[in-house]
């Protein structure tokens, strides 16, 4: 079975009809040459680019299929543009064993939306007291690279230390949740003005830093690669920067969140807007944005984080940490980048294919858009604007702090390894529900 994209713009500024055959791109012509193919999708001039790749997706199965599934998930990846995102760990059971990780691995394939890349956690039951089996996972049929206790911090540096040592052998990579838990004990948001003001327990930003400063020192001692998981001061964007400048092998991430909220959004209690790290302030905020304009911060990563109503439609104190991000992520990074001037498409591309697809050695996601390459793309209205509903998402919670926001940019078309997986039919209806 064939596929055609007619009248695509790619983001040099060219215009193009595209062939899709055996999940690879066939044929590139000029817009109006291509003709014959079994299915035919008319971009009508929206932007053709790499499927989007995420490596911070929480997708809660096993163990919480309340709040999410693979299946869920990856309906929720495809209607953001992605075509590859990565499970983290912290499930029921959690990923620290071969076993769990290809049960996982296993289910995005079964669901066939988009690839499903199971990350591994560092330590047993995210305990931070022993070594998870690393090799194993790596060895499975999960092919696991990415190792990372999120939600928790790896707090002691001798563990830490360990890990980054033994993923050396496989060119694995250690990604952090940069957060010293004794600074932050009880904490429930930033801390600074707004916490004072509201009499909720602070979550200071040496907290992130003092581990971000730490785990560099160590991946620098053991020449290992580290990445930072949602950065979010300013102070930290200046470490990562400090660090790259010294040839540290440190790579990091951003939320779309962190690139556009602020602490100022807890005023009013809405636990929806509790997540972690926390929303920082606004100087932070645009230090993050020059950090992702400049590539002192590398990606856009999601940190998807769904949970049912209960979980947050409850006192602050008491609500779970996160937010959804799949579904908004590509229109609030444009919005937050390319709208302010500070990123081109291209740019944007960068940051949310290829270089996460770089990273985690992710080789059939964020290719060049070239005959051969694997056709993993998507099709975005650049000109359109919608309305976030949180009753129209395809994830199976609610949690999106862009409620009732219209964003920019619509995601029309999503095509993993050459089949149509989101039509813009699809969209349509959703938007319909």
């Amino acid at each position: 079975m064939s596929l055609i994209i007619k009248n695509a713009l790619l983001v040099d500024g060219q215009r193009i009809d595209l062939l899709i055959e055996e999940e690879k791109i066939a044929q590139i012509a000029p817009a109006g040459s291509i003709t014959k193919g079994s299915q035919v999708i008319d971009a009508k001039g929206s932007l053709l680019i790499p499927g989007l790749v995420d490596l911070h997706t929480h997708l809660r199965e096993p163990g919480r299929e309340d709040a999410e599934t693979v299946d869920t998930g990856s309906r929720a990846a495809v209607r953001g543009g992605f075509t590859a995102i990565s499970a983290m760990a912290n499930t029921l059971p959690v990923a620290d064993t071969a076993g769990v990780v290809e049960q996982i691995f296993r289910l995005g394939e079964a669901t066939g939306l988009c690839d499903v890349f199971p990350i591994g956690a560092v330590t047993v039951g995210l305990e931070g007291k022993k070594l998870s089996e690393l090799g194993a996972m790596n060895q499975s049929a999960a092919k696991v690279r990415i190792f990372s206790d999120d939600g928790k911090c790896v707090y002691d540096p001798l563990i830490m230390r360990r890990a980054l040592e033994y993923v050396k052998s496989f060119d694995g990579l250690i990604s952090q949740h940069a957060q010293e838990p004794r600074l932050t004990e009880g904490a429930q948001m930033n801390e600074g003005a707004v916490s004072s003001e509201l009499g909720l327990a602070g979550w200071p930003a040496i907290a992130e830093e003092a581990i971000i400063a730490r785990d560099i020192l160590l991946a620098e001692h053991v020449d290992s690669r580290l990445h930072i998981a949602h950065l979010t001061t300013a102070g930290g964007v200046e470490l990562v920067r400090w660090a790259k400048a010294r040839g540290v092998k440190v790579t990091a991430e951003v939320t779309p969140h962190h690139l556009l909220l602020t602490d100022e959004s807890v005023r009013g209690y809405d636990a929806v807007f509790k997540v972690n790290p926390p929303l920082r302030t606004e100087v932070d905020v645009m230090a993050l944005r020059a950090g992702l304009a400049d590539g002192t911060i590398d990606i856009v990563a999601t940190d998807h984080a769904p949970h049912p109503s209960e979980d947050k439609d409850c006192e602050w104190q008491a609500a779970a940490f996160g937010m959804l991000g799949l579904e908004t992520a590509l229109s609030v990074v444009v919005q937050t980048m390319i709208e302010t001037g500070l990123l081109d498409w291209a740019g944007l591309v960068q940051r949310m294919s290829t270089n996460p697809a770089k990273i985690a050695g992710y080789t059939d996601h964020g290719q060049v858009i070239a005959v051969g390459s694997v056709a993993n793309l998507a099709l975005i209205d650049t000109q359109a604007r919608w309305t976030v509903d949180r009753n129209k998402m395809a994830s199976k919670s609610k949690n999106t702090p862009f409620n009732k926001m219209e964003l920019p940019a619509v995601v029309t078309h999503t095509i993993y390894r050459g089949r149509l997986v989101l039509a813009d039919s699809e969209v349509r209806e959703g938007a319909a529900k």
